[in-house]
């Protein structure tokens, strides 16, 4: 018998994780959003050629994970190391869910 676990799925408008699925840093970080209950744009990079070249575009660099982060304080800015990654994310979802108690 399986049982299937439901996590709430918050969502964070202005944020997109590009990533590639068999990356142990993009999946530390996807096992964190998960574990957070956070949902947010994934873009494979090795799946889909547009999300690689827009990875380039605008982080310069072809490293995943990427977090792209677009608020209206800061523009855009383009996060690397799985670490910052989620300790960022931990910051938001501690924001989302104060906005959201019954969530």
């Amino acid at each position: 018998m399986y049982a299937v676990i439901f996590r709430a799925k918050h969502k964070l408008p202005g944020h997109q994780l590009f990533h590639y699925s068999t990356c142990p840093f993009s999946i530390k970080v996807r096992l964190a959003l998960w574990l957070m209950g956070l949902k947010l744009p994934l873009k494979d990079i090795l799946s889909h050629s547009e999300y690689r070249a827009e990875l380039i575009a605008g982080g310069g660099k072809t490293q995943v994970p990427c977090l792209r982060i677009e608020d209206e304080q800061n523009g855009v800015r383009w996060m690397y190391d799985s670490n910052d990654i989620i300790r960022y994310l931990r910051r938001k979802s501690a924001a989302v869910r104060s906005l959201n108690p019954s969530q």
